[in-house]
């Protein structure tokens, strides 16, 4: 096979030309469009497959990511609303190999496909796959559910472009070498609670078999009450009448709506109460249910699934109150709005989230690693499940009191421990024991995409016996180990916590109920709303 038809690939809509990157040498495709523009009368809607086009596609640049806030004091808003593109790469060889495809992070607002970290070079060489990393709509335009004002929209417009990219996978990756009946999926963060969900949508059903969950937030979905508030706040925020409908959305300016979007998520004080203004919505079709009652009635992809999260994800948190009263309010404060009545049984297993530490350890727990441990208890009765705990740091930011926060993981799984955001803050700091986590990382990862399974010396995430207490969790450190229920004691106080009542104890949602039926329902639970 000659270099020319090497890299000029067929696809359902037409043929791409990639290259083969100088540094790493592997073969790339880049911006392939797997879906049609999502602008004007498409905007909230469904997507559809890719436009045709004639002749041979340049794919040798990357896409402009979904359109996004920069986060900046110059509020520039970047990305295109034009944004279904994935990026494609594989070792130069003509093997056919397993597919690992890539949702990214950034609290369901932010990231792209090409984030240096994710792009997937030394990954796709040093686990020898075909890795797939996608770029779907964000924030106002993919994770806000818009029904309370108009039946004509799809109420995760994310989530059905993840679906949209994976049945694309599913047509055309065998022309790219890959092999479409091994196909793991795989994120962080909010890419990791992508994967969960995928798990639990039917239209996703067949078209992976294997799942990779990184610090996965995967409790992190709105009720259809919850999201109505949001619609709320975006349409006051754009100064338009509550009378708007979404004909008046879609043909509002696609910035504004994104700036819009990202003051309300600066300057809500309902991240005190883990409520941010974009997630995916328990619609009853795509997302049919909560994952947590996914999982547990069994309903989900019975697939093998590695799932796990960082030592110290928000460690950040320790310093953002000064006093224990303080702490201690804030922790009440976000429990109480799910479940009031088993609050304090949780807060006592943290010290009463007196200390900076335990108060950090307890917003990281309720976010990422309670609801991590409920689904992989779940699972593991439908599918093998293995779960893991990452440890380690750099002696930088050991000191400096972060430990292994959130995405610290990246830079061991994909290969590259300069190319995190994180890694700015120890640049010139000793990286002793990086190497060993690496090779840990991706030996067992790359096995799980071969075999659905990591490494034999990783145990599953068993059940107790007479002479073992289970949930057997690998910790990756600077040496690696195994060890059995790890945080026992709180585990079992998550265990009587019930998070998927988001809402519990605001009496002010009657507003909310009023503009999404018309009507306040005084009483009535939110979760069936």
């Amino acid at each position: 096979m000659n270099a020319a038809t090497t890299f000029n690939v067929p696809t359902t809509a037409g043929t791409v030309r990639g290259i083969l990157h100088d540094r790493t040498g592997v073969r790339t495709w880049r911006g392939v469009p797997y879906g049609a523009s999502t602008t004007g009368e498409c905007r909230f809607r469904a997507p559809r497959p890719a436009e045709p086009w004639r002749g041979v596609r340049d794919a040798s640049r990357f896409a402009p990511p979904a359109m996004q806030g920069s986060f900046g004091w110059k509020d520039t808003v970047i990305g295109t609303e034009d944004c279904l593109t994935l990026d494609i790469v594989r070792p130069d060889t003509d093997d056919e190999l397993p597919v690992v495809v890539y949702f990214h992070g950034g609290t369901f607002v932010t990231g792209a496909s090409n984030e240096k970290v994710l792009r997937g070079y030394h990954l796709s060489l040093a686990t020898d796959v075909v890795y797939v990393s996608v770029n779907f709509r964000l924030g106002v335009l993919g994770y806000l559910d818009f029904r309370s004002i108009g039946p004509d929209c799809a109420a995760n417009p994310a989530m059905l472009d993840q679906i949209l990219a994976l049945k694309w996978v599913a047509a055309n990756i065998a022309n790219f070498g890959g092999d479409p009946s091994r196909v793991t999926i795989m994120g962080e963060s909010a890419g990791g609670a992508a994967v969960i969900h995928l798990m639990c949508a039917p239209a996703a059903r067949g078209l992976f078999h294997g799942a990779v969950a990184q610090s996965p937030p995967s409790a992190s979905v709105h009720s259809r009450v919850q999201a109505a508030m949001w619609v709320r706040a975006l349409i006051d925020g754009m100064g338009m009448s509550r009378l708007s409908t979404l004909e008046d959305l879609r043909d509002a300016d696609a910035e504004d709506l994104v700036r819009t979007g990202q003051s309300m998520l600066l300057n809500s004080r309902e991240l005190v109460q883990l409520n941010t203004s974009f997630m995916p919505t328990v619609d009853g079709v795509t997302l049919p249910e909560h994952p947590i009652d996914t999982f547990e009635g069994g309903r989900q992809a019975a697939v093998p699934l590695i799932i796990g999260t960082n030592a110290e994800e928000t460690s950040f948190a320790k310093a953002i109150y000064q006093t224990t009263k303080q702490r201690h309010r804030a922790a009440r404060r976000a429990l109480d709005v799910y479940d009031p009545e088993n609050a304090q049984l949780v807060i006592d297993a943290y010290g009463d989230a007196l200390g900076r530490a335990d108060f950090a350890d307890l917003i990281a727990d309720a976010v990422f690693w309670a609801p991590s441990v409920m689904l992989a208890t779940a699972h593991r009765r439908v599918a093998r499940t293995w779960m893991y705990r990452f440890a380690y740091a750099s002696e930088t930011m050991r000191r400096l009191g972060l430990g292994a926060m959130h995405t610290a993981d990246l830079g061991a799984v994909f290969g590259d421990p300069r190319a995190t955001r994180a890694s700015r803050i120890d640049r010139l700091g000793s990286s002793e024991g990086y190497e060993e986590v690496k090779e840990v990382m991706q030996y067992h990862w790359g096995s799980f995409f071969h075999t659905g399974a990591p490494g034999e010396e990783w145990p599953e995430y068993g059940f107790r016996n007479e002479d073992v207490p289970g949930r057997a969790t690998l910790v990756v450190d600077r040496e690696s180990y195994v060890e059995l229920d790890p945080k026992a004691d709180q585990r079992r106080a998550w265990e009587e916590f019930d998070m998927r009542e988001w809402g519990n104890s605001r009496a002010d949602l009657a507003e909310s109920l009023a503009f999404v039926f018309g009507f306040g329902l005084p009483g009535e639970n939110i979760s069936d709303a």
